[in-house]
Formats: structure tokens, C-alpha cells, sequence
């Protein structure tokens, strides 16, 4: 496997998009949990060549829906695909230490925390944190016009975005960026179809 520094963000890209559409077809190839790669990687180090940012959600596995191997991708999970300062400190470890040339952060279609949000009621614990990061996106939502089912996706698709916003405030991504070492994008899992549609 290549260093994440020896790709661009084009090259990664096509790496998840390939990678998925043989999880589509149900050929995957990538899922190398074998001695010989452990041994690689225990010598080696981790050379990811993309950082994911997903949701926690047990139906989106992001080294299983891009069907890829140990050490390919660097991934950083958290209910509805939302930002913290530890989340974002993860994120920003694996572009700017580990040399990712690709971000991409990862929603899905039916997200929980999406619909508790909109849904309402109690949020006990620590959740309460978690829907207070996705009510913008909500209301944005709402002031479109979209209802039902539409109001979910749209919400997602939103809150998607406003992480990928956020993310990019980071100085230390800023910097990446300006530089052209790191692109930034969101995408969208489709849980019956196990296809990951990018939103550029």
C-alpha cells in the first residue's frame, strides 16, 4: 500500500468510490485482516490515504462499505457524524500528522440522531449534546419548506454539510488546504443499495 503522502485527494477518492462498488456487487477484495498485514502494519506504521468522518451507526461500517483493508483508512466515529473538539482534534491528527490528501465526511440515510432531533423529546445524558449540534441543520431544514420523509434526508444532507463546514474552520485544516495537501467533502451511505453518493 501506498503512503497517503504519495497520492492526491483524486487518486483516494477513486480508491473509495472503486472500493464501494465492489461492496455493491458484493466482490469485495480489500478486507486484508490477515497475519501477514498485521505484521506490515506493527513494523510499518499507518499510512491511511484518506481520513473518514462517520457516524456510529452499526450499518455503516466505513472500512466495510468501501471495502478496504487494515490501515487503508483513518476513521473517526461519533453519533450523527458531528464535530467536538476531541472529534475534531482526531480529525485533524489524521490529515496533518498522518498526511491524508482526502477527508471525507460520512453520513447515511435513516440517521437516528437526525430523527431524534427532529422527532423532539427527551434527550437524557450526554445525547442532549449530540441533537444540540444538529438542530441548525434541522431548522435550516424547515425553513426550505421540506416535510416528511423529505425533512429527514434533507436535515442529513444539511448536517452533513455543517460538518464539513466546520471542519474546514479548523486552522490546522485551513492550512492543509491553502497549501493543496487536503480536500474536504461530504457524502451520503444509501443503506438498501450500499451506495455512497459524494456531494460536490
Amino acid at each position: 500500500m501506498q503512503q497517503g503522502t504519495s497520492i492526491s485527494a483524486a487518486e483516494a477518492r477513486n480508491r473509495l468510490e472503486e472500493g464501494n462498488l465492489r461492496f455493491i456487487s458484493g466482490r469485495g477484495t480489500r478486507n486484508d485482516l490477515g497475519e501477514g498485514r498485521r505484521a506490515e502494519l506493527s513494523t510499518g506504521g499507518q499510512h491511511p490515504f484518506a481520513v473518514v468522518v462517520g457516524c456510529s451507526d452499526s450499518r455503516v461500517p466505513p472500512e466495510v462499505i468501501f471495502d478496504q483493508a487494515l490501515g487503508d483508512i483513518f476513521v473517526v466515529r461519533v453519533a450523527g457524524n458531528i464535530m467536538d473538539e476531541v472529534a475534531l482534534g482526531s480529525v485533524e491528527y489524521g490529515a496533518e500528522h498522518l498526511h491524508t490528501p482526502l477527508l471525507v465526511v460520512l453520513g447515511h440515510e435513516q440517521c437516528g440522531a437526525v430523527k431524534a432531533t427532529i422527532d423532539g423529546g427527551e434527550a437524557p445524558g450526554s445525547i442532549g449534546a449530540i441533537v444540540g449540534k444538529i438542530q441548525p441543520a434541522v431548522a435550516k431544514a424547515r425553513n426550505s419548506g421540506a416535510s416528511g420523509h423529505d425533512l429527514y434526508e434533507k436535515a442529513t444532507d444539511l448536517n452533513i454539510l455543517a460538518t464539513v463546514a466546520e471542519i474546514k474552520e479548523s486552522p490546522v485544516i485551513k492550512e492543509l488546504m491553502h497549501m493543496g495537501k487536503l480536500t474536504v467533502v461530504g457524502a451520503k451511505y444509501h443503506l438498501r443499495s450500499g451506495k455512497v453518493v459524494f456531494m460536490d
